[in-house]
């Protein structure tokens, strides 16, 4: 009983994080998710430095997002209203994805047109966006997808619309963003010539998702 009396009535166990680190799987885990084929799965120190360089270009952003805005747009720019889902899917991904065209005329080699092969996720342009235009245009381009191929315009932005969204994740965010992961999850899968810079893209946005987005406190960054 003396000795009983002098133990504290609660007492936590020491563990060292370090240990634990070393131990633990790449494998990304998402609710849904398929798991990575063998040899598509990427490394963890990979999986961390995308994690850095997404968490430096999302602070950029933040940091530099009123000057981007002050900026003026093209003339061709025109940004559809916040409710336009075809607008923004043609806007994002060119009439020539959208509609689905794969061949190039002579014609379009000369230049670039916009309108066709959709405008690039630039900073003046996605510094205009506000949490409510980021999650839509999100949502569309996910809708998108769960019917359609991935492609780079996809990807780029994709990426940049991750990179806007503000914490803490709205839950319908949350929702959105642990699709896409099973969506890429899916493709990943069905990837029979391991085309390595899709697998890489695919990879990349299972790795935001799962570990940049996928905490239990999603107000924090990560250090």
């Amino acid at each position: 009983r003396i000795e009983a009396a002098r133990c504290p009535d609660v007492v936590v166990a020491q563990i060292d994080p370090k240990k634990l680190r070393r131990k633990q799987t790449v494998n990304i885990s998402i609710s849904g998710c398929q798991p990575a084929p063998e040899g598509y799965s990427p490394t963890l120190k990979w999986q961390q430095q995308q994690v850095a360089n997404f968490s430096a270009v999302r602070q950029s952003l933040n940091k530099h997002r009123n000057h981007w805005r002050s900026q003026h747009l093209d003339s061709n720019v025109t940004m559809p209203k916040s409710e336009d889902e075809e607008g923004w899917k043609k806007f994002c991904l060119g009439e020539r994805v959208y509609s689905e065209i794969n061949a190039l005329s002579d014609n379009e080699n000369l230049g670039i047109d916009y309108i066709k092969v959709g405008f690039p996720p630039l900073l003046s342009i996605v510094s205009r966006m506000n949490q409510a235009t980021v999650t839509s245009v999100l949502e569309y381009l996910i809708s998108w997808f769960g019917e359609k191929k991935f492609t780079p315009e996809l990807g780029r932005w994709l990426y940049a619309l991750l990179a806007c969204l503000e914490k803490p994740l709205l839950p319908e965010a949350h929702s959105l963003i642990r699709q896409l992961a099973r969506r890429c999850s899916e493709v990943r899968v069905l990837e029979e010539n391991k085309n390595e810079e899709q697998i890489s893209a695919l990879n990349l946005l299972i790795c935001l998702v799962s570990r940049y987005f996928d905490q239990r406190d999603l107000a924090d960054e990560p250090s």
